[in-house]
């Protein structure tokens, strides 16, 4: 208790004096920004995760072949969460004596749960956003239905047993780019309605869907119990199993946003780590002190921890409440840039900022700290006794535990993790090194300069250590900086470049061998690209390493899933480039090296496939067996047809099958289409515009957020410089009364201390845009799978940024040092 009520007396006391003033700025910015990150990332993952729903219409989806159970209706109301139904079914439809093979899509008046629905007034007409689902007796048609049927908007469609009208034109349906299984055009109609065509009968291909939506907590734990109650046939499927381009932007995008918390964090530490080293010498003095008048070592070290643990309790409170007041002002500066409400954060990330003060704290200061315990009581009289000096393994090994383990538990991401904090430490490690060489090549410069710069790099060859510490800060700073201009400029703009705006828009499939030739044609009559044509063969899975696949073990429902149906396989010669080897080899032409197959590298997890295992699938009724030779990472948000299965030329090339192939065919051109339609009628064409508009606005909110984010994370950069400067600031103190008792003026002092700063500006400079544009081109090609132009501005920016910001800011913050009077320094004033 006696030292509690000390901590708290010593706490008032410097914070009265101004000791803790940089310290708590440097905890206090860097737990706001890492707040403020965490509440505004919290809300922008909701936000994105929200619009990326829209890929299912709902948040989770149950599917089923049977009629589904009442009771899972009800357990989600229950739950408080919104839920929908439909049903899908493929039927023929009929206009006069014109027919047509439609996917029909009966919805309840609740769909959709997540998103909405388009309709235009004519075929390939302006769309416009509804809130309703057709009126009774109604039924919206996809314009190339119309165009199959030969019909117009309010002709009478003939489904089953019912007519009905086709009163609008459905343009877009939130969820029909979640998978590519409804290839015939779309009908929708009201679920009521179904029983009345007749064609929900025994036996009927119909698949029922349950849509659910609201809390992600609500939704995690109905999923959870679904899983435990479904029946055998039924699938839950969420956003990880929907579109794989959805699916992909949106793990991009959060690792854009994991990656500017992680720098925050490592910032906070390095402002932490500086300040709190200028912290512990001046307390040598105080602790002396109290030792000389009988104070217990313990009680000493009590009341210092104490009082750390209550700068961090302190900073970490204020700084999580100014990092939800910052995030606010985003959110409203926001208001009218993304889509929709952004949703209420997430408060955890308040405890994390406080527990994250804390355990900085603890892991960066208290260390130094303890060394508290060994100043000599004797130092009152003699000020140049210092204590035992630290092990700087042990002390900044348990810092940087304390680190990781903070940032393994803030972002779950170990690839990124790894590459980051290793980055960070081979980054301080060539910064020491590279800094300690320029320190030492500097003492050969001095009798080539004037009075001013010779002070200053006399200044920076005498002290070392402390000069190699700031470059190495300074460095850090300044690196993180560039980097943040890097990721924010040219990865997120390499990013959207990997999605442009004449990204394929279409895909064609089941084109027959004859008609390539015909389709190349089609488009380049009209002006349009000709497409490159994939072949494409429908198979099943039927053995792997000689297991049959009904007697496989195989744990992941996307594994099982796969087996239980046809797949689409290809062959090609050379690896696409949207594709990217990450195991094994690619065959040669001509090799001789027998069938093989290439497998992405999700799917082979799933699969629980390893190089060399034999795949046997059963196409067309003839067996084909492949050898496993290569994994692939698959960007399948490049819009080009891709495929789990690619095998090598000669091994699928007598099988019969058709072509698939991706177009981009510009809004206006769309009239396009419906002679597409007319000219080839059996060959599907499926829209992909709306899946591309999703993977846009994926892409534009992750951009704004990643750039309001690094705003923050740039706060804690220039604490780390402020930190840096003030690090040395008692020393310089001294330094200045003695020259200026000794007959300097104080212009020469302080241009002395801009030529320091400005020298340690330009070799901080010069590193940092090395550190940035090495870790940006492994961010861009080994965490982004995005290539990396390098940019010679880095290198600019960091000699200019460098010598200006450091120079300019340190002279600014060491003048009141300069100004201060000699003699009350010299008297310890």
């Amino acid at each position: 208790m006696k030292a509690l009520r000390l901590a708290i007396l010593a706490l008032a006391r410097d914070g009265k004096s101004g000791e803790l003033r940089v310290l708590m700025l440097a905890l206090l910015v860097a737990v706001s920004a890492l707040t403020a990150v965490g509440f505004f990332t919290s809300r922008v993952s909701l936000a994105v995760d929200q619009q990326a729903g829209e890929v299912l219409a709902a948040d989770l989806r149950l599917q089923s072949r049977s009629a589904l159970d009442r009771e899972y209706f009800q357990m989600a109301r229950d739950a408080g969460l919104k839920t929908a139904e439909l049903s899908n079914f493929p039927s023929v439809v009929f206009h006069g004596e014109d027919s047509a093979l439609t996917a029909i899509r009966a919805v309840s008046p609740e769909y959709p749960l997540r998103g909405r629905v388009k309709v235009a007034d004519v075929p390939f007409g302006p769309a416009q956003e509804v809130t309703t689902i057709p009126g009774p007796g109604e039924a919206w048609l996809e314009a190339r239905l119309f165009a199959q049927l030969g019909a117009k908007v309010g002709d009478k469609i003939r489904v089953g047993s019912s007519e009905l009208t086709a009163a609008r034109v459905l343009d877009y349906r939130p969820d029909q780019g979640s998978q590519f299984v409804d290839l015939a055009p779309t009908l929708l109609m009201r679920l009521e309605e179904v029983d009345a065509t007749g064609l929900a009968q025994e036996g009927s291909r119909i698949s029922h869907f349950a849509l659910f939506a609201g809390e992600q907590q609500a939704i995690a734990a109905l999923k959870e119990r679904l899983t435990q109650i479904k029946k055998p046939g039924q699938r839950i499927v969420d956003l990880a199993d929907a579109s794989p381009q959805i699916r992909s932007a949106i793990d991009r995008a959060g690792r854009f946003l994991n990656l500017a918390a992680l720098v925050t964090i490592l910032l906070a530490a390095i402002a932490v780590a500086i300040s709190a080293r200028r912290y512990v010498a001046r307390h040598l003095d105080t602790v002396a002190l109290m030792k000389s008048m009988g104070a217990p070592q313990r009680l000493v070290l009590s009341i210092s921890v104490l009082e750390l643990l209550m700068i961090g309790l302190i900073a970490g409170i204020v700084g999580a409440v100014i990092g939800y007041a910052a995030q606010e002002g985003i959110a409203y500066l926001l208001k009218d840039l993304v889509r929709g409400e952004l949703p209420r954060p997430s408060l955890s990330a308040g405890g994390l900022g406080i527990v994250t003060s804390v355990l900085i704290l603890i892991g960066f200061a208290l260390p130094p700290l303890l060394q508290l315990r060994f100043v000599p009581p004797a130092r009152v009289l003699r000020r140049n006794l210092e204590p035992p000096p630290l092990r700087y393994v042990t002390v900044y090994g348990t810092a940087l535990a304390a680190l990781v383990a903070l940032l393994a538990w803030l972002v779950r991401d170990a690839q990124l993790l790894l590459y980051v904090f290793g980055g960070t430490f081979v980054t301080f490690a060539v910064l020491m090194l590279a800094g300690w060489v320029l320190v030492r090549a500097l003492s050969g410069l001095r009798g080539s300069v004037g009075v001013s710069w010779r002070y200053g790099m006399a200044n920076i060859a005498r002290r070392g250590r402390d000069s190699v510490i700031q470059i190495v800060a300074f460095g850090l700073g300044l690196m993180v900086l560039l980097l943040l201009a890097v990721v924010r400029n040219d990865l997120m703009q390499e990013w959207k470049a990997s999605l442009p705006e004449n990204a394929p828009n279409h895909f064609m499939i089941n084109i027959r061998p004859d008609q390539t030739a015909q389709i190349r044609d089609f488009f380049a009559e009209r002006s349009i690209t000709p497409p490159q044509l994939v072949p494409m063969i429908r198979a099943r899975l039927i053995k792997i390493a000689g297991t049959s696949a009904g007697d496989l073990k195989i744990q992941s429902d996307r594994g099982r899933d796969f087996l239980d149906r046809e797949a689409n396989l290809t062959w090609a010669e050379t690896v696409q480039d949207d594709n990217k080897l990450v195991a094994g080899e690619w065959w040669r032409p001509n090799d001789g090296g027998g069938p093989r197959v290439s497998v992405e590298l999700e799917m082979a997890e799933a699969l629980g496939l390893k190089l060399g295992d034999e795949l046997t699938y059963d196409v067309a009724g003839e067996t084909v067996t492949a050898r496993v030779t290569s994994f692939r990472e698959v960007q399948w948000d490049s819009f080009r047809p891709n495929f789990f299965m690619v095998f090598s030329p000669g091994t699928l090339n007598d099988s019969t099958g058709t072509y698939i192939t991706s177009v981009h065919i510009a809004r206006e051109q769309r009239p396009v289409l419906m002679d597409f339609v007319r000219q080839f009628p059996e060959v599907t064409a499926i829209d992909l515009e709306a899946i591309l508009t999703q993977v846009r606005g994926v892409m534009d909110k992750a951009s704004l957020a990643v750039q309001y984010v690094f705003g923050f994370t740039l706060l804690a950069g220039v604490t780390v410089l402020l930190a840096a400067i003030q690090a040395t600031r008692d020393e310089r103190r001294y330094e200045s009364a003695m020259l200026r008792t000794l007959g300097a003026s104080r212009r020469v002092v302080l241009q002395g201390v801009a030529a320091e700063f400005t020298t340690l500006g330009i070799l901080s400079g010069t590193l940092a845009a090395i550190g940035a544009t090495a870790a940006g081109y492994f961010l861009a090609t080994e965490i982004f799978n995005l290539d990396y132009t390098f940019d010679m501005t880095v290198w600019a920016v960091g000699l200019v940024a460098g010598a200006v910001l450091v120079g300019l800011s340190g002279t600014l913050a060491t003048r009141s040092v300069v100004n201060h009077p000699p003699v009350a320094t010299l008297r310890g004033g």
